[in-house]
Order: C-alpha cells, then structure tokens, then sequence
C-alpha cells in the first residue's frame, strides 16, 4: 500500500476511540491499537479510574491516564478498545465501566476486546447472539454469555471486533480501522 501523502486527509481524520486503562492492562493490547489508530490520523484517549495516574502494565510498561471512566459519554466517540490483561477482571465490577460499554454497543458504536478484554462486554451484557473470540481461559465465560465462539485470529460482527492474544493484534487492528473507515457521524 503506498505511502498517504502529505496533503491527502489520513483514514481516520476526525475519528475519536476511547480506550479503558487500569492496573495489570496487557501492554502490547493497548499500545498497539493506539498507535495503530493515531497512525491513521485518529485521536485516542485512555479512560481509567482516576484520571491523570500513572498505571502500569502486566509487562511494567507505564502509562498515564487521560480521563476519568465515569466521566465519559459514548456520544462523544466512534468506538471503544477493550484491551486484556488483568485489568478487565477489576473494571467489569464499575457499574459505570458497564453503562459505558452498554451505550457504545446500543449506539451500534465499535466495540473492540482483545484477549480477557472480552470480559467487559460479558459483564456488561452485550455478546448474546454475537460471533465472537478471545483468550481461550474465557471461551466458557463467552460461551456461557451467550456469544457464539469463533478460534480465530480476529472475529467480526456487525460492530462488535474480537481477537484471542496479542499474537492477534496485526488482524486486530486493521479491522478495528477498517470498521473505522469511511467514519459515521456522532
């Protein structure tokens, strides 16, 4: 694919992801599909607790927050990254981690997990019915949610976007920008 020129608008130009940052996240997980995001022109921010703190990856990687959960509104984004680790495990238990993902995916808004990100979205309800895939240490959890379980590198439905280990991201995050692209309006 060649290079996109200077004065030519990048994929994802406008485009706004929320990403959700805790304690024990899985480094590559959420690194890669941030960079991969910003690198075709889309903005993300790292949604946690407490905004503004330093938290630490499985790996030791740092990074700082950018806002806080509770006071983010799905309206103000195109889609969510959900990344694994052991940080989905502590979020599911915020009722307003829940709430969130809840109006991404009834707002028909990308909802992306990647390995124990998967979690979240089973908590919060939303994979019955839905093809989907992860960490095979939650593939009862997924079944049991009423997901329909895929081995898969990457799983696409509608505007739900799964993958099962950091092995996956490549497939991952091209079809996180792929659903991304042409954009849809707020």
């Amino acid at each position: 694919m060649p290079p996109i020129p200077p004065s030519a608008p990048a994929p994802l130009d406008g485009i706004r992801v929320l990403s959700l940052l805790g304690d024990d996240y899985e480094d590559l997980e959420l690194w890669y599909p941030k960079l991969r995001i910003e690198e075709a022109g889309g903005h993300m921010t790292l949604a946690a607790v407490t905004a503004g703190r330093t938290y630490r990856g499985k790996h030791g990687y740092p990074c700082v927050s950018d806002a806080a959960i509770a006071t983010m509104d799905a309206a103000d984004f195109h889609g969510i990254v959900i990344p694994g680790g052991w940080m989905p495990d502590s979020l599911r238990r915020d009722q307003a981690v829940l709430e969130l993902v809840r109006k991404f995916a009834g707002q028909g808004k990308v909802v992306a997990a990647i390995c124990h990100g998967g979690w979240i979205p089973i908590s919060a309800g939303i994979y019955r019915g839905v093809r989907v895939t992860g960490s095979a240490g939650i593939k009862d959890d997924l079944v049991n949610a009423g997901g329909i379980w895929e081995d898969a590198p990457v799983v696409v439905d509608r505007h739900f976007v799964s993958s099962r280990k950091p092995a996956d991201l490549p497939a991952f995050a091209a079809a996180i920008v792929r659903l991304l692209t042409p954009t849809r309006p707020l």
